[in-house]
């Protein structure tokens, strides 16, 4: 069987987790942030685990992560 190829932009946002799940970082924080509160953006900087729904999809484009 053939070597995988990593799909690099997914690489680059996600790492694995000691048990296996997938971290992210969340989105909303690049610009127009003066509208936002502040407390909306404390919570922004924290990162989140990835749904359970695309779980399988981005395990199966990141072969080695």
């Amino acid at each position: 069987m053939p070597k995988l190829k990593t799909n690099r932009a997914a690489a680059k946002r996600f790492t694995k987790t000691g048990t296996g799940k997938l971290k992210r970082n969340k989105a909303y924080k690049r610009h127009i942030l003066t509208k936002k509160t502040t407390k909306k953006k404390r919570e922004l900087r924290k990162a989140a685990m990835m749904d359970k729904t695309n779980e399988k999809v981005m395990k199966k484009i990141l072969p080695y992560l």
